[in-house]
């Protein structure tokens, strides 16, 4: 079995309604839809960047042939 497998299979309804109280109540409800927004925004970033860096590597691997 993999360590992830163990952590996940812990993580219980309780503990997650446990986890969105903690950010509602450090971060206020006005806060999440922005901190949402920012990680989107992230993580669209992180994938444009993969997909040019696969394309690149394509073309290298091309280019070689």
């Amino acid at each position: 079995m993999n360590l992830l497998t163990i952590f996940l299979g812990m993580i219980g309804p309780w503990q997650i309604a446990i986890v969105v109280a903690l950010v509602l109540l450090l971060f206020g409800g006005r806060k999440i839809p922005e901190l949402m927004r920012g990680l989107g925004t992230g993580i669209k970033e992180f994938k444009d960047a993969t997909k040019n860096e696969d394309e690149e590597n394509t073309d290298k691997a091309e280019d070689k042939k």
